[in-house]
């Protein structure tokens, strides 16, 4: 079971991580048609709908990927406090009352819109000669098809947390900056931080 879920991650992290590129493509946008616009005097009618499609797209193809590194929101006031199995069975729980079946409805809407945007070519209607907007929706299931793919990982990482007792380790991955570690690997005590702020008021006061 441990290897699907690898298996899986895997999958989740190359899609999350292949489309975040896009938050490069969307930079490089902006700052052309800032150029374009203040400079040249030729500002692009469809800039707004393409970065908007930009960060839809990026924001959908990472749903997967945030949930395989356990890094979506999560109000764990009491969660963190009880014993992983209680956890377990809870997020299991959940996972088969909210998550599929909401998970399930976005792939079956999201195949629909596409299909439908796709038949008849749908553009942008903000303006006149809008963009092509049916590319875009055709992410719509796609991202739904690899997050549900991700949540079945999550169910059997319940499943074996229940019959361990323990939560399965996860592949390490980058993570926002965390205080201690960052004392452990450049071996800063908070004694010395404490020494260097009496250094530095005393310091301040000779002057």
């Amino acid at each position: 079971m441990i290897r699907i879920i690898r298996f899986i991650d895997r999958i989740s992290t190359f899609v999350g991580k292949t489309f975040a590129w896009l938050i490069v493509v969307l930079t490089l946008h902006v700052c052309w048609e800032v150029a374009a616009r203040y400079i040249l005097n030729q500002p692009s009618a469809w800039a707004f709908d393409l970065q908007m499609m930009y960060y839809g797209i990026l924001f959908m193809m990472a749903g997967a990927y945030t949930l395989a590194k356990n890094g979506h929101v999560r109000g764990d006031i009491l969660y963190g406090f009880l014993p992983p199995r209680v956890q377990g069975g809870l997020d299991l729980l959940l996972f088969i009352v909210f998550f599929f079946p909401g998970v399930i409805a976005l792939v079956w809407a999201g195949w629909y819109y596409a299909g439908y945007s796709i038949a008849i070519r749908e553009h942008s209607s903000l303006m006149a000669n809008g963009p092509p907007i049916y590319p875009f929706k055709a992410f719509i299931p796609a991202a739904g098809a690899v997050l549900l793919l991700q949540g079945v990982a999550e169910v059997m990482r319940c499943i074996l947390c229940l019959k361990q007792g323990a939560w399965p380790s996860r592949e390490e991955d980058v993570e926002e900056v965390d205080v201690d570690k960052l004392k452990e690997m450049v071996h800063v005590k908070d004694e010395d931080i404490v020494k260097l702020d009496r250094y530095v008021k005393s310091g301040e006061s000779q002057r």
